[in-house]
């Protein structure tokens, strides 16, 4: 098979191994656990507690077409997760349709105007044997097909078929504002359920929508979170001025944390790698601190979810949260749909998002299986017959010769040896005229013994690299192992098809990393 791949040179490292939260306690706190699982961008989870006792006050959305199927019995899906779309609003009203007042407005740094655009979205994947929860984010500039659109970025979805529906209702003489609004945005939200489920290849279940006045009313219920920077970051758009270290954020301040784009290396990528790692924390500084055993906390929860979350009127989340009591803080876990580009060019000429939907789909059905065991897999594998673990490493492998298929057998045999793969890809014409390991720091120990396993081949030095990753570079001078079973387009998560829309950009696609809500402080973000 021709190895026809982009090749990658600029993946985010994946992340350090961290002490697993082992849960204890009453089954309380374990149900309080697995809500924390299906942590939304403003609610992370303390939201869906506090709906039990809510009752009616929380607001309900209808029509939503959600399911797809029949349940198989109480608890399990067709599909074989339970898959909750969780979308962030930028609106000025709360979920009860009340304007926000001018005080509210000014605390959230956002501005005055509010639009349709659906910014943060999310799936979370829930296994129907509740062994695990993964918040999957979507960036906002994700290229897709809609058959009523077009090509388009998913975050319009929701914004255009809302106004399409209100464009309908009122040539049809309806005045009524409340109904217009109501009416539309159910449109909206089913337009946008039908692109996520075309787009990841699952059924949305259920369905969660938050606004940007939960989120700080949330925090700020929980005593602040606790966040980590790796530098010191001002941005005027957002409100964000923080110092680099580990500082501990209030709601306001915590909105302008997970909402900043400009400045960041990756722009909307790191925001949604911060709003993971925020949520992380969220739920790890809950669970730790038994923060939900105060009445005055759950109170105060308790009137934000009414001000600010939506669910589906269907979803008896109670029921849910049984199904995951057993669930470890280890196991809920934050990571973005692979990508082919983030730097791809639309139809008219716009930045956009690349996928490939066939490695989405293959992703999300990755979720539905053991984790500890394919984590286990690729971390416990040993080197001829020795106890000595693989290194943690992401090897990219590229394809400098003529021969088609030649790189997917090299990372055949990388993959043998116990290191996982990221890219199988096809190097620039004439780059590379020898075979060779290219790395961000060639001294680094793990691409040392990479580079003794593959023959001693030369190691060379890219800025365009970070720590974690390698690139074997496959030339007509390769002497080194091959493996007994090839990598093909079905082993990588960035492969192209026919069926992709958009042109994908000449930068190479990050590797998204793994964020779990375990361990004994903040993950350190841009």
């Amino acid at each position: 098979m021709s190895d026809h791949h982009r090749p990658v040179r600029d993946i985010q490292p994946p992340p350090s191994p961290v002490p697993e939260l082992r849960q204890a306690g009453p089954k309380p706190l374990r149900i309080l656990l697995a809500l924390m699982s299906i942590a939304v961008l403003v609610v992370s989870g303390m939201g869906y507690f506090t709906v039990g006792r809510l009752g009616d006050t929380v607001a309900g959305a209808s029509n939503l077409d959600l399911g797809g199927g029949t349940k198989v019995r109480k608890g399990e899906q067709l599909d074989g997760a339970t898959d909750i779309l969780l979308v962030g609003s930028d609106s000025r009203s709360d979920a009860q349709g009340n304007p926000l007042t001018p005080e509210e407005v000014a605390m959230l740094r956002a501005g005055d105007e509010a639009n349709d655009n659906t910014d943060t979205i999310m799936v979370i994947r829930v296994p129907n044997d509740g062994s695990s929860a993964t918040a999957i984010s979507i960036p906002r500039d994700t290229y897709i097909h809609d058959d009523g659109m077009g090509n388009t970025k998913i975050n319009g979805v929701y914004g255009t078929y809302k106004a399409q529906r209100k464009e309908e209702l009122v040539e049809k003489g309806i005045t009524d504002e409340n109904k217009l609004e109501e009416q539309s945005k159910d449109s909206g939200r089913k337009a946008l359920i039908n692109a996520v489920a075309d787009l990841t290849g699952i059924t949305v279940d259920h369905y969660a929508e938050v606004g940007l006045l939960g989120f700080v009313l949330l925090t700020d219920a929980v005593g602040g979170v606790e966040v980590c920077l790796n530098d010191a970051v001002y941005d005027e758009f957002s409100g964000a001025d923080f110092p680099a270290g580990r500082q501990k954020l209030s709601g306001p301040d915590a909105l302008s944390f997970v909402r900043q784009r400009h400045g960041l290396p990756r722009g909307d990528l790191d925001r949604i790698v911060r709003q993971q790692s925020y949520m992380a924390s969220l739920v790890n500084h809950v669970l730790s601190s038994r923060t939900l055993s105060n009445p005055r906390t759950l109170t105060q929860l308790g009137e934000a979810v009414s001000r600010s979350v939506i669910i589906d009127e269907d979803w008896d989340v109670m029921s849910f949260a049984n199904q995951l009591q057993n669930l470890a803080g280890g196991r809920v876990k934050f990571t973005t749909i692979p990508v082919t580009s983030i730097d791809g060019v639309g139809d008219y000429g716009e930045s956009v998002v690349t996928v490939n939907v066939d490695s989405v789909h293959r992703f999300f059905d990755t979720l539905l299986g053991d984790e500890s065991d394919r984590e286990g897999a690729s971390s416990s594998v040993v080197q001829d017959g020795d106890r000595t673990p693989v290194p943690e490493l992401d090897v990219h492998v590229l394809n400098a010769t003529t021969i088609s298929g030649k790189a997917g057998r090299v990372a055949g045999a990388v993959k043998e040896l116990g290191y996982r793969i990221g890219e199988v890809s096809n190097a620039p014409d004439g780059l590379y005229p020898e075979s060779v390991i290219v790395a961000a720091d060639p001294t680094d120990p793990a691409v040392r013994l990479l580079s003794e396993q593959l023959g001693g081949l030369e190691i060379t030095k890219s800025p365009s690299l970070v720590d974690g990753e390698a690139v074997v570079v496959v030339a007509s001078d390769w002497s080194g192992p091959v493996g007994s079973e090839p990598v093909d387009d079905s082993d990588t998560s960035s492969s192209t098809d026919g069926d992709a829309v958009g042109q994908p950009g000449p930068d190479p696609a990050p590797t998204a990393p793994v964020i779990d809500a375990g361990g004994d402080g903040p993950r350190c973000v841009n």
